[in-house]
């Protein structure tokens, strides 16, 4: 049998971005909660590791009123 070769990798393999929390979801859209949601968030202070691609880059775009750029990784 013919052996499985591995995916090719994207240019931005093992790229992280840590985002915290900084402000609470209420009393904005639904939406936007939804999207700190989606992003692992929820309580204020929450802090998640993620990888760097562009739909979690868009997804910090769209509540970066609401959290903050802690660390960039490699």
């Amino acid at each position: 049998m013919a052996e499985k070769k591995p995916a090719p990798k994207k240019g931005n393999e093992g790229k992280t971005v840590t985002v915290r929390q900084i402000k609470s979801a209420n009393r904005k859209p639904d939406i936007q909660a939804q999207t700190l949601r989606g992003l692992g968030l929820g309580k204020i202070r929450r802090t998640r590791t993620l990888e760097d691609t562009p739909s979690v880059r868009g997804m910090i775009n769209a509540v970066k009123h609401l959290v903050e750029i802690v660390e960039e990784g490699k």
